[in-house]
């Protein structure tokens, strides 16, 4: 019995690491005027922004997606913005 507390004890950091979520490198957030706002690192291209800007709109519960506006920022993290419109 006190051995398996033991490993209970011992295994518990491990499991909470395991069930953590990695930090994303895409920033997503939903303007007020419904349009999706995804600001991404330097390396990363205008598709994989525009994948994960149609998987928020698929929560919404909207099939595609449209540009309309590209940018650059002067936040380190996230230099580059683009913003969909959710159809």
């Amino acid at each position: 019995m006190k051995l398996i507390r033991h490993c209970l004890l011992l295994c518990l950091p491990f499991i909470y690491l395991a069930c953590s979520t990695p930090p994303s490198k895409f920033g997503v957030y939903q303007q007020s005027d419904g349009a999706i706002g995804v600001h991404t690192p330097k390396d990363v291209k205008e598709n994989e922004a525009q994948e994960v800007a149609l998987a928020e709109c698929q929560k919404l519960g909207k099939r595609t997606v449209t540009i309309t506006e590209s940018r650059k920022t002067v936040n380190d993290r996230f230099p580059f913005t683009y913003i969909y419109i959710c159809r």
